[in-house]
């Protein structure tokens, strides 16, 4: 599998954010996309999950699913934890597992199940919690349960927005794990980072310092 974007320009606003973009990623690689507040970090994750328009360029997917898109088999982890206070934490999972679907690795993996869903959790360190209503997590666990939608519904690309932030130094260690794990499962990341990830990426810079 590779995602790979030619000539990539963004405009939001009427402001152009960047232009002329050349990107590339395989299966089993990290991209950390990195460059100065304002450069277009989040904008470029955000137009490979179709959330955004390209202004000019392309953005292309060989080798995934030919009957789905490239969103669909993407997972977008953005800044806010989406995530319904009232709701249990495994609600709240099971909500994001149904309204996801089960764009997998193959056809055998579509749908998610419950027993996934217990899983994740527990990958993540909050099995413990899963009865709890989500306004009583900290800051920490409520990205736990953020990265645990990763892993409830199996897609191949990870596009993840400073995934690290608000997570302790285990909480980066654990997530350092499953990242690895997804990749070493012939997945991708594209992430957009101040931190490290905790793995060798290949790195993306967007604009310059000033």
């Amino acid at each position: 599998m590779r995602l790979s974007g030619r000539g990539v320009r963004c405009v939001r606003g009427g402001r152009e954010v960047f232009s002329g973009l050349d990107f590339e990623a395989s299966s089993g690689e990290a991209v950390a996309v990195t460059g100065p507040n304002g450069a277009g970090k989040t904008s470029l994750l955000r137009l490979i999950a179709g959330l955004l328009t390209m202004a000019d360029g392309s953005i292309d997917l060989w080798g995934g699913e030919a009957e789905l898109t490239l969103p669909e088999q993407a997972h977008y982890l953005g800044h806010r934890d989406a995530l319904k206070p009232a709701l249990t934490v495994m609600e709240n999972l099971c909500f994001w597992r149904d309204f996801l679907g089960g764009a997998g690795f193959d056809a055998a993996e579509s749908l998610a199940t419950e027993s996934l869903a217990t899983e994740s959790l527990a990958a993540v360190g909050l099995d413990h919690a899963a009865q709890l209503p989500a306004a009583y997590l900290s800051a920490g666990q409520r990205r736990r349960l953020s990265i645990a939608r990763l892993l409830a519904v199996r897609r191949p690309i990870w596009l993840l927005d400073e995934p690290t932030s608000a997570l302790d130094a285990a909480g980066q260690s654990l997530f350092a794990t499953l990242i690895g794990d997804h990749l070493s499962r012939g997945g991708l990341i594209v992430a957009a980072t101040h931190a490290p990830l905790g793995l060798a990426a290949r790195e993306l810079r967007i604009g310059e310092e000033s």
